[in-house]
């Protein structure tokens, strides 16, 4: 009896214990369960703190979603929010993962102001310096058919080129077309018939010309005056070119002495009774300085761009009178500075003949008459081609656009010389191709080596 009582109280012992755990258990799953306060909505006038940023979040929990999403959420990465939005209650979007560093800077060596960084190995200043070829010898070539058109197509392996008689190796070589640094020189002593022929054909000469392009303006007679300085094709050419539609040339004959026009009163051999008579006189010479206005306009033209191709463009009869430089000087001046004379002959230049001139030297065989075939001799030796001997105002204006054409479509080619000591070299051009006309210019002076 007393074995059987305490097995019951064992059991209701073990029972009561079991009982227990379970309501712990429960109270504790009810404690997890249980939601957290929430806080007081903040007052009107205390602002709103800026919600803390997120934690990061365990890996394992990276993939799960919230359980809701608001409805007006905005789009994905976008930037703003509505404005009923609880910054509070919607969830931040997390930082970009693995942003790119930012790129390295590189490091700068500063120099002080006022100086030049030196090469490290040498020691010279290299900061600020162009070297470049000094006896570099450009030569531009014009090609053109047995009609006078040009030819195109052209390679390198078409040229030779031989500076005194030796070929020499091409560094450079293009065809492609060229800005133009033009100097436009105008004869004035022209007479005045023809003078107004040519003014009649300035918007030709204007039209020949493209935006790339500068112009400066010459005019000469008896002296040298820079019209314009170098411009561009536009209102302001325009506003020169109209200038010089107002000048006049010379008298169209030789001046009146006698007849009805003449000094009133009896005359004997020309002058007027009761006047002593003086010994006759040879008249005035008349100067007509086109190699100081060619000199003007190459010493302008040396300041130009080195990358256009720089002309001298002369409208003229050719006539070379009185002036302080000397053929040989200005025509070196020419060669050194790589400048193509082209022109266009009128009146006494335009005569057909005019242009085999240039095979031929007339010697000044008086004082009066001076050079009268000093143009072609320009035009030849610097590789200009021909001399446009025009008469009419169409075929001058013709003249413009064909000049123009062939400064612009040359063959350039450029060589470095075996050695830059000594005077003047000649330089031919030959082309394999038959049935052509090759126009280079015929030498060049080398310039000194610098120190």
């Amino acid at each position: 009896m007393a074995r059987r009582i305490g097995l019951g109280a064992g059991l209701r012992l073990r029972l009561g214990l079991s009982l227990m755990l379970v309501g712990l258990l429960f109270g504790t799953l009810a404690a997890q369960d249980k939601p957290e306060d929430i806080p007081d909505a903040p007052s009107a006038t205390r602002p709103i703190p800026p919600p803390a940023p997120p934690s990061p979040r365990p890996d394992a929990d990276a993939g799960t979603k919230p359980e809701t999403q608001p409805t007006d959420a905005p789009t994905a990465g976008a930037n703003h929010a509505s404005p009923n939005t609880d910054f509070g209650d919607l969830p931040r979007s997390a930082p970009d993962q693995n942003p790119a560093p930012p790129p390295a800077m590189p490091p700068i060596k500063t120099v002080p102001a006022g100086s030049i960084p030196k090469d490290v190995e040498t020691g010279q200043d290299v900061g600020y310096t162009i070297r470049s070829h000094a006896s570099l010898v450009v030569v531009p070539v014009t090609v053109k058919d047995k009609n006078g058109r040009l030819v195109g197509g052209l390679q390198p392996k078409d040229f030779t080129v031989l500076e005194n008689g030796q070929p020499q190796k091409l560094t450079f070589f293009t065809s492609d077309p060229f800005a133009l640094s033009a100097a436009v020189i105008f004869d004035t002593g022209l007479p005045d018939v023809g003078l107004k022929k040519v003014q009649a054909t300035l918007s030709a000469l204007q039209g020949a010309f493209t935006q790339f392009d500068e112009i400066s303006i010459y005019t000469y007679s008896s002296t040298v005056s820079q019209v314009s300085d170098f411009t561009s094709v536009g209102r302001e050419l325009t506003a020169v070119l109209n200038q010089v539609k107002g000048y006049s040339g010379a008298n169209n004959g030789p001046p009146v002495t006698s007849g009805p026009l003449g000094p009133q009163g009896p005359m004997i051999n020309g002058l007027p009774l009761d006047v002593p008579a003086t010994p006759i006189s040879t008249p005035p010479k008349t100067a007509y300085v086109l190699n100081d206005a060619i000199l003007m306009a190459a010493r302008d033209l040396s300041k130009r761009d080195p990358r256009n191709r720089k002309i001298i463009f002369v409208i003229s009869d050719g006539r070379e009178q009185g002036s302080a430089a000397g053929y040989k000087d200005t025509l070196k001046v020419l060669l050194t500075q790589n400048i193509t004379l082209y022109a266009v002959g009128v009146e006494g230049a335009a005569i057909p003949i005019y242009d085999r001139l240039q095979r031929i030297h007339l010697p000044k065989t008086t004082a009066l008459m001076g050079y009268s075939d000093i143009l072609p001799k320009y035009v030849n030796a610097t590789g200009g081609g021909t001399v446009y001997g025009e008469l009419t105002e169409a075929d001058i204006e013709k003249a413009y656009a064909a000049a123009m054409g062939d400064a612009r479509y040359q063959y350039t080619m450029a060589y470095v010389p075996k050695s830059s000591i000594g005077g003047y070299r000649d330089i031919v051009v030959q082309v394999r191709r038959p049935d052509v006309k090759v126009f280079a210019k015929t030498g060049y002076y080398p310039l000194p080596a610098p120190r």
